[in-house]
């Protein structure tokens, strides 16, 4: 990021009043197109905020008496002008803000971002499609894509590991639209998923006990459950001598360990760019000497390949899968490994997926936006297919009244791969299965 937009915390906001923001940003974008055709841009991209300001102030001054504005609202237009220049617009006070998750651009005039699970408007705006539709190709440009009416949507991932998703007319009906997935910068493990009432801790030390027990774990659930958050927090429990690899459409996993290998997809692209798919990459994996192999989502045929590796010495891998439940879980694997061509019957593919998976963790997003583990199910085989066994369950018990959705956490039965726990030198009490239930 350029050093002009790394500026002290800013004592400007967007306006409350939307009439009176959306002229203020209308006037800035009149300013700005008149700097953009009278200022050397390369140039000033060289000079220090502080000598910036002063050539802006200099051209703000030549149109005191086209443009009428307040005090406040010129010094907040030298303020945000080098956003306008070289950033992200007036979109830098949301990616300024750690505890935003998503940012989702409908229309120039109506911005929503998510917070601590809840989604709610922003005050943020753009004058209108044309100023939006401007930060979104600078953003696109930046990382290396275009956007246009031939190439209308994008899917891209930004320096700091969020990911964006543009998509305009045609396909758009109401002018472009912009989701910005963000990943802060704490690495998630268990213990934060304690903190935040995710799990308890007897969930904790089953999940930490069966990862380093090299369980393979599918974790499953819909858009914005969580899945990823899980699947950082159980990577955390493999053991730092291990070689890992991971694997995902766009990179957001964030190891921590010292011996990590991140490969990425690429798209296909113009000029004869080859595409390379989550397929591709899971088979070139297994030639790198993986002791486990993590795949950020299986979507597609690439669930074939996951699973040969986890059935040929790569026990313990992990990856996530969109989901409703378990059993859904389940049927969409059977889906995905039909989608590679493999003609099996169903009961061998069955166990086939019972042999690769020993666990699937189910999260979800609850009313109030909190994130649960709302199962975790063993995977076993069996004569007519499989069966899933609950060892954790979530007990829903109403709202409380702040309109959170509350829960209670239940044991069920033991699991068959606590048997294997010891073989490798994992020492886990499993007195607790005998109780009926976990605080």
């Amino acid at each position: 990021m350029s050093t002009l937009l790394e500026m002290p915390q800013s004592i400007f906001a967007p306006y409350k009043d939307r009439h009176r923001e959306i002229q203020f940003q209308a006037k800035k974008q009149a300013v700005h197109h008149r700097i953009v055709e009278s200022l050397d841009v390369s140039s000033a991209e060289e000079m220090d905020r502080d000598q910036l300001i002063e050539e802006l102030r200099y051209f703000i001054e030549m149109f005191d008496d086209e443009i009428e504005w307040t005090e406040e609202e010129h010094e907040r237009l030298l303020f945000e002008l080098p956003w306008e220049m070289f950033g992200t617009g007036p979109l830098e006070y949301l990616l300024d803000d750690s505890e935003i998750s998503d940012i989702l651009v409908n229309q120039a005039h109506e911005v929503f971002i998510e917070r601590h699970g809840t989604l709610r408007p922003s005050d943020v705006l753009f004058a209108d499609d044309a100023h939006l539709m401007r930060i979104i190709r600078r953003i696109v440009t930046q990382v290396g894509r275009r956007i246009d009416e031939s190439s209308p949507m994008v899917d891209a991932r930004l320096e700091d590991g969020s990911r964006i998703n543009a998509i305009i007319p045609p396909l758009a009906l109401d002018g472009p639209k912009l989701s910005i997935r963000r990943f802060g910068n704490r690495h998630a493990n268990l213990a934060s998923l304690v903190a935040n009432g995710t799990m308890n801790e007897s969930i904790a030390e089953f999940l930490r006990a069966a990862v380093t027990a090299r369980q393979s774990i599918l974790i499953s659930g819909g858009t914005g459950s969580g899945k990823t958050t899980m699947l950082n927090a159980l990577s955390s429990c493999i053991p730092d001598d291990q070689r890992i690899i991971t694997i995902e459409d766009s990179a957001e996993l964030r190891l921590q360990h010292r011996h990590v290998a991140r490969l990425e997809t690429r798209p296909a692209g113009s000029e004869n760019v080859a595409e390379y798919s989550q397929r591709d990459l899971v088979r070139n994996s297994l030639r790198m000497r993986p002791d486990r192999i993590i795949v950020g989502e299986v979507r597609g045929p690439e669930a074939l390949d996951m699973l040969q590796a986890m059935n040929t010495g790569h026990e313990g891998s992990l990856t996530t899968i969109h989901a409703n439940d378990t059993v859904d879980a389940v049927s969409r694997l059977e889906l995905m490994i039909a989608m590679a061509g493999l003609d099996l019957p169903l009961t061998v593919l069955r166990s086939y997926i019972c042999s690769g998976i020993s666990l699937i963790v189910h999260v979800v997003r609850m009313q109030g936006g909190g994130r649960r583990v709302m199962r975790i199910s063993e995977l076993n085989a069996t004569e007519s297919g499989f069966e899933l066994i609950d060892v954790f369950s979530l007990r829903r018990t109403g709202i409380d009244d702040n309109g959170n959705a509350t829960g209670e956490f239940v044991i069920g039965r033991r699991p068959h791969c606590v048997e294997s726990f010891a073989e490798h030198g994992v020492c886990y009490d499993d007195s607790l299965f005998n109780e009926t239930l976990v605080g």
